[in-house]
């Protein structure tokens, strides 16, 4: 079985603070992409362990902590105990913010649901999605949404345009762990996510630009300075909506101009950047 994986960006992301149990209270406007990963399930019921790889060499150490996680919980839930060789074909750069994690470990779960022929209600789905992580409820989706709370709470909102999306990644990664423990040695900034839902829902381009936030930026930009050069760059560039998504290190910017995306993706390559050209999710 093949499963896609959709990378997100965040254009709108507030940490409002924190509730009681620690987590972050947050407001959040994420759009899905075509850039994905494709993870290969293969399910032998008599293999004796589960092996679960990476296509890129560079990348071939990496653990997956959220597909195992995402298998064990699921192994544990519905007393399954046959196992798997997973491969990911990655094409999400890690440490980016850009959910490659969290859209991993929900495409192995809607797998794995097939795979085992079982069912769960939307509020099970959400409790166990939530256990995994605060992007997985959200990547289950894979729809244009505000996200609120601690990500159980994902609304549904109407984009009228698609994007052409350039991404580039500085040569340093960043941890959600790291940013959220830096950031509270920040005042943290506030922005207006009625008004990017309102500019989306218009396809106001403009209003976007004013709207689109990113309260994690200051504490990220302080561990990569080089997330504010490459913002600074892709708008002398001519890009008018430019942000850091998630907790970083990846900044992106949106048109609608594809020709002129496209041309600015050959710029940063010949550069030598780590680049991207993608779109936003066509929503059927």
């Amino acid at each position: 079985m093949y499963a896609k994986a959709f990378a997100k960006i965040n254009i709108y992301l507030d940490v409002k603070g924190k509730t009681e149990n620690g987590y972050h209270d947050l407001d959040m406007v994420m759009l899905p992409l075509e850039l994905h990963d494709v993870i290969e399930i293969e399910y032998f019921p008599y293999l004796r362990d589960t092996y679960i790889v990476c296509d890129r060499v560079e990348e071939s150490e990496t653990k997956y902590d959220l597909i195992h996680q995402t298998l064990e919980a699921f192994r544990k839930k519905f007393d399954v105990h046959s196992n798997m060789n997973i491969t990911v074909h990655k094409e999400i750069p890690i440490c980016a913010g850009l959910g490659g994690g969290s859209s991993n470990a929900a495409a192995c779960l809607k797998a794995f649901k097939k795979i085992f022929k079982v069912k769960m209600d939307p509020e099970e789905e959400l409790d166990f999605t939530l256990k995994l992580g605060a992007d997985v409820p959200y990547c289950m989706q894979n729809v244009p949404a505000h996200v609120e709370g601690i990500g159980e709470k994902v609304t549904p909102i109407s984009c009228a345009k698609r994007f052409s999306v350039i991404i580039i990644k500085p040569k340093l990664g960043l941890s959600t762990k790291k940013v959220f423990d830096a950031s509270d040695n920040f005042e943290m900034k506030h922005g207006d996510v009625n008004k990017v839902i309102k500019a989306l829902e218009l396809g106001d381009e403009d209003m976007l630009a004013e709207g689109m936030f990113n309260s994690l930026e200051e504490t990220s930009i302080s561990l990569v300075p080089e997330i504010q050069e490459i913002k600074d760059m892709l708008k002398k560039d001519g890009f008018k909506c430019v942000l850091m998504t998630g907790s970083g290190s990846c900044v992106f910017a949106l048109t609608t101009d594809s020709r002129f995306a496209y041309s600015k993706y050959r710029k940063y390559d010949n550069k030598g950047y780590d680049v991207y050209l993608t779109k936003t999710k066509k929503v059927r």
